[in-house]
């Protein structure tokens, strides 16, 4: 860490993850956070994957440099062993560090004296919403999962009245109505399909209905804490499956977002399911990483099942590295400001419910 008087130092590091694009600071930010009187330093190629050149950094006020030897280290994805042998101890690290699905990473960044803060750890509040990292990114998925389904339908998303007769649009149903899920119905309705959305929240049908979307209410409710879904009974489950099953049949296009904290992602579409839709249907599956939603999912991979495609991508937001890294800076740049005062001093407080909720290792040595 710097001595009292020297100027703190954010290190932007180049994500090594395969088909990660994404770079955790961008230009246009630069300039903020140098307002805080922190100097940035960027790690050569580290935006190329968003097609951001090293001048671009220079010009916004940023030193091309080692970014390892900072005080504040940013990224995107979790660092990987040798990464994190290069953090030296006392830095801070910012990023999506998986905590509750890589307990030995986080306990590595432990013994390395790494302070890090989880993107993901963020506590969904008011307060932190210009931080929370999960919904910009899911917002890019939902976008870009619509994207995939069209490109993979073998019919027209919108209603076509032609000369040679009118083609009705195509029915899209987007199961889970989270960030995700609302952008996929926003995105599917401006391409012109006929949407449908289903969460067992019932709360959210208000949301879902005004994007233009109906919502298919299967008369199963299950409302959790902090805005996701608690887990069904599996009484439950087993007639939630049931009634989705049948009405999964009735559309061309299926887009899953379901995911439940800490636990393997909910299976909604079944083999079944996917046997009873029309032949050229699409699923394209968000909860791949946690096992899917589709019990036909191969994470990572298309596959055609029954003539229906199944794709499970498992890192949209980085194909579109432009928009995602912007709104990804932004958030780190506000988690930034609240973790580093404004004269560039670094002021860790842990009674804020943000800060502590955040910190996924090295808490103790910063106190409560």
């Amino acid at each position: 860490m710097a001595a009292e008087n020297e100027q703190l130092t954010v290190g932007v590091v180049r994500e090594t993850g395969q088909g990660e694009r994404r770079i955790a600071l961008v230009p246009k930010l630069i300039e903020r956070v140098s307002g805080r009187g922190l100097r940035v330093v960027v790690e050569p190629g580290a935006g190329a994957g968003a097609l951001l050149a090293d001048e671009t950094f220079e010009q916004a006020g940023a030193v091309i440099g080692d970014p390892w030897d900072a005080d504040i280290v940013v990224k995107v994805a979790p660092p990987s062993a040798a990464e994190v042998a290069k953090l030296k101890q006392g830095t801070i690290l910012i990023g999506f560090l998986n905590p509750r699905g890589d307990p030995d990473g986080i306990a590595a960044l432990e013994a390395a004296g790494v302070r890090a803060f989880a993107v993901e750890a963020i506590p969904r509040i008011s307060r932190a919403q210009a931080m929370d990292a999960l919904s910009s990114q899911s917002s890019v998925a939902g976008y870009r999962a619509v994207l995939l389904a069209a490109e993979k339908l073998t019919r027209f998303f919108p209603m076509l009245t032609t000369a040679a007769g009118t083609v009705p649009p195509a029915k899209v149903l987007v199961l889970g109505a989270g960030v995700a899920g609302l952008q996929a119905l926003a995105t599917a309705k401006r391409l012109g399909a006929q949407t449908t959305g289903y969460d067992v929240r019932p709360e959210v049908g208000e949301q879902v209905k005004s994007l233009g979307a109906k919502f298919l209410d299967l008369g199963i409710e299950a409302v959790g804490e902090g805005g996701y879904a608690r887990e069904l009974t599996d009484e439950e489950k087993a007639e939630q499956q049931r009634r989705l099953t049948e009405a999964i049949t009735k559309f061309d296009a299926v887009i899953t977002t379901a995911l439940v904290p800490g636990r393997k992602a909910p299976v909604l579409v079944t083999a079944d399911a996917v046997k009873g839709m029309p032949a050229g249907g699409v699923v394209v599956d968000l909860a791949g990483e946690s096992g899917g939603n589709c019990e036909l999912t191969k994470p990572g991979e298309e596959v055609v099942e029954h003539d229906v495609t199944i794709c499970s991508p498992l890192n949209l937001a980085a194909e579109m590295p432009a928009h995602s890294s912007e709104l990804y800076a932004r958030n780190v740049t506000e988690l930034l400001e609240l973790l580093v005062d404004k004269e560039g001093k670094l002021a860790l407080d842990f009674s804020d419910e943000i800060v502590a909720g955040a910190c996924v290792a090295g808490k103790e040595e910063g106190g409560e």
